[in-house]
């Protein structure tokens, strides 16, 4: 496996030191009413908030707050409607220590965000969405969270075609960091997200699961999205062939994280955590007490 720091300008000190140790959970927080997960659930500001907290609680070592809707198909809400649901959220979650993840794609809506006290930028557009986000990113020095992106909801699954989809993940990342940086952004800032279930099908996610060791090679931190999503439904599809139902596909993306940590990976982004967050504990005693032994018997 190629070696992959784990240093991501901006974090908060404690979060640094605990991805050195292992694979950092971050727990989501949909603030909106179409999510394909939860949808609804959490779209009252003193309950989204409860559920963060709940989420910490449980293990999350961030918390991703999110306006907008990106499952296939959905509609985006106003900058305005976006900054309405996500701003109380954040706001609250901040003060009480939490270590909060502004998703979103919109420029405005992540410095509003930074404003209000969010320390991560998440966005699954890359930047391509809003060009004013490399400014904000560069401005803010904030890790800034880049996913593999072809188009909007509305278009995506037109453009899951790829002649091999991890190489062609790996050298489209690597454009975007490129641009990144062009425009003034520290590549230290960058966490990668190879974008799983975003213009791609099920055999697309299921070869960059299997290959995530692959994305090492682009030198920067991973965070893999793979929680309740539609291809593991289909996985477990029943005799009659309707996919596993979104509530019951929580032991398949405990699975997800599992591999993903044994990957390298820096951070897996779940809708459950507490499960999560034993997983990656697991893996990091298991490879702890894989480490070859030095003197005195102690870890080298």
């Amino acid at each position: 496996m190629a070696t992959v720091s784990t240093r991501v300008l901006g974090l908060p000190a404690s979060l640094e030191r605990t991805a050195t140790e292992r694979c950092l959970v971050m727990g989501v927080v949909n603030v909106t009413p179409d999510s394909f997960s939860d949808g609804g659930r959490w779209l009252d500001p003193d309950a989204a908030v409860r559920h963060g907290l709940e989420l910490v609680a449980d293990g999350a070592d961030v918390v991703d707050v999110g306006g907008e809707s990106t499952r296939p198909g959905a509609q985006r809400p106003s900058a305005e409607e976006e900054l309405r649901r996500v701003l109380p959220v954040v706001r609250a979650l901040a003060a009480e220590g939490v270590s909060v993840s502004i998703d979103t794609m919109r420029a405005g809506v992540a410095e509003a965000a930074l404003g209000a006290g969010a320390v991560v930028l998440n966005d699954v557009s890359g930047g391509l969405a809003d060009a004013g986000m490399a400014d904000v990113a560069a401005a803010s020095r904030a890790p800034f969270v880049v996913m593999h992106w072809r188009g909007p909801s509305q278009t995506m699954n037109a453009l899951a075609h790829y002649d091999d989809v991890v190489t062609d993940v790996v050298t489209e990342l690597r454009g975007r960091v490129d641009a990144l940086v062009a425009a003034g952004v520290d590549v230290e800032q960058l966490v990668l997200d190879p974008g799983l279930g975003f213009a791609k099908d099920a055999d697309h996610n299921w070869a960059l699961l299997g290959r995530l060791d692959e994305l090492h090679a682009l030198g920067r931190p991973l965070l893999v999205g793979a929680s309740r999503k539609r291809f593991l439904g289909s996985l477990l599809a029943g005799a009659d062939g309707s996919p596993r139902p979104v509530e019951e596909r929580e032991a398949a993306t405990v699975a997800t994280t599992v591999l993903a940590a044994q990957a390298g990976a820096w951070c897996v982004r779940v809708h459950e955590v507490r499960p999560s967050a034993d997983a990656v504990r697991v893996v990091a005693a298991s490879r702890a007490a894989a480490e070859p032994l030095g003197p005195g018997g102690s870890a080298s």
